[in-house]
């Protein structure tokens, strides 16, 4: 119900961003690829075009640098503001997705996962937004930062951590936790450098040193 009602009230701003795909960049409207869903099932995650089309055989693959130049004008516009992420609500509407929950990843990124991760996000309906999106809102900058090999950093940094926060988000679910991960995911749209998901989730797993850097 909710995803239905938030499509009718973003349709003025989905039909003009629709519009503008179509007749900008490479006038394709729509990315689909492979997520793992809930009991780790897969399913197609629907985004907003932004990168050229064959951009998963290209550079560094399905991670996505800072200044990735497989992104196209237009759609660095939308990754910055998250909008490429707003056709899953149809997702949501189709049953794959929640509103809040872990945000689904490729099979290869949840192979990165250690099977106790797997287990508790195999539980749980994947989300547009979850706590660990909201902590990791600049993972491109982060893995540019860290200067390592990319799919590296990804596998031995980012991965265990943010598997700690998906299994803190199953342990503390519920309708309040989700109101608050709803605002944080738009406060940290507004102002990314804010730590205000540790101030609001005061026990949530610590931060590693590398993040602290």
């Amino acid at each position: 119900m909710l995803s239905g009602f938030a499509i009718l009230v973003l349709s003025p701003l989905l039909i003009p961003v629709i519009i503008i795909l179509k007749l900008t960049g490479e006038h394709y409207i729509f990315y689909k690829q492979k997520r793992i869903g809930k009991n780790a099932k897969p399913f197609d995650l629907l985004k907003f075009a932004t990168m050229l089309k064959d951009s998963p055989n290209m550079g560094t693959g399905d991670i996505t640098m800072k200044n990735d130049p497989r992104v196209l004008p237009f759609g660095a516009f939308l990754r910055k503001t998250k909008i490429n992420e707003l056709p899953q609500l149809f997702n949501i509407l189709l049953g794959d997705m929640s509103i809040i929950g872990p945000r689904p990843v490729t099979a290869k990124h949840f192979s990165y996962y250690s099977p106790d991760v797997q287990e508790g996000i195999g539980k749980m309906l994947p989300g547009l937004s979850g706590i660990g999106s909201t902590i990791f809102r600049d993972e491109e900058a982060i893995l540019a930062k860290t200067g390592m090999d990319y799919t590296e950093c990804y596998k031995t940094m980012i991965a265990p951590y943010k598997g700690e926060l998906e299994l803190w988000y199953l342990n503390h679910k519920n309708l309040w936790v989700d109101f608050q991960i709803i605002f944080l995911t738009a406060w940290v749209v507004v102002f990314p450098s804010s730590q205000l998901p540790y101030k609001t989730f005061k026990d949530l797993p610590a931060k590693p040193s590398w993040m602290e850097e």
